[in-house]
């Protein structure tokens, strides 16, 4: 990969759609990750405003630490980086109040794990409309096409994705010649949507250079049949993950009304 040569162009393109769509910028959440990282230095790199947010929900003190050196470090290198803080630890708390949370364990906590990321949308959201921002996705190409590893309506709600076409090693090469912080570069991939530090890893059972390797292996059009050992466990887990997750990937069905009929 052309690293520097494809920074420009997502920069290019960035600074494009905005003007095009006559706004200020953009709007991003911080999350200590390398994705939020990456897309925020990009966005950074317009001079268009920038508000970084951080959205903590019992979240992972190395989340916290790893979120708030990238912004600090982000705001040293860029005049046009604000950045705000809103705990919505009281509102998740609140509204848990207000659902009912029987049933399986495991299906509630994956309720609460997306609604975190929906608050988190909607927070984002309000302050896009308030400041005329919009929302930077920060979903890489393995997440949004392959495995699907995102919120609907939560991180997957989004008005532009510039780092969607890149696999998870090019956000890294990327990360890496914009010195995003070394402690983000070195940690493990999180989505911080359970309040401790679980990894994607420890969630999908499979690491991104191997969902990688799955991916190019299904657009090459191989099965299952064609591996043995760990490399057909890895290639089954995407293609469960890839099932599973399609509706994500593709728009909304429309129930479409014969002509007859209307």
């Amino acid at each position: 990969m052309q690293t520097e040569k494809v920074i420009d162009h997502i920069v290019n393109w960035l600074k494009d759609y905005a003007t095009k769509a006559g706004v200020n910028g953009f709007v991003i959440g911080i999350s200590g990750g390398i994705d939020s990282a990456v897309t925020s230095t990009l966005c950074a790199k317009t001079g268009l405003d920038l508000l970084c947010i951080e959205m903590p929900i019992h979240q992972a003190e190395s989340h916290v630490t790893r979120a708030q050196e990238h912004i600090a470090q982000l705001k040293e290198r860029f005049s046009n980086v604000k950045d705000s803080r809103i705990d919505l630890t009281p509102v998740f708390e609140e509204f848990k109040t207000e659902v009912p949370l029987d049933g399986k364990q495991t299906t509630v906590d994956m309720a609460l794990a997306n609604t975190r990321a929906r608050l988190r949308m909607t927070t984002l959201y309000y302050h896009a409309g308030l400041l005329g921002l919009l929302v930077a996705g920060t979903g890489n190409k393995v997440e949004d096409f392959g495995v699907g590893f995102y919120t609907k309506y939560g991180d997957g709600g989004v008005d532009l994705s510039p780092i969607a076409d890149l696999m998870k090693s090019e956000v890294y090469d990327i990360g890496n010649f914009l010195n995003v912080p070394e402690s983000i570069m070195n940690a493990a991939p999180s989505d911080g949507l359970f309040g401790d530090a679980r990894s994607d890893e420890d969630q999908i059972g499979a690491t991104y250079p191997e969902l990688e390797w799955a991916m190019r292996m299904k657009d090459a059009g191989k099965t299952v049949n064609d591996f043995e050992g760990r490399e057909k466990e890895a290639f089954q887990i995407f293609m469960r993950y890839n099932r599973s997750n399609t509706h994500k990937m593709i728009p909304i069905p429309i129930c479409e009304i014969p002509k007859n009929l209307k």
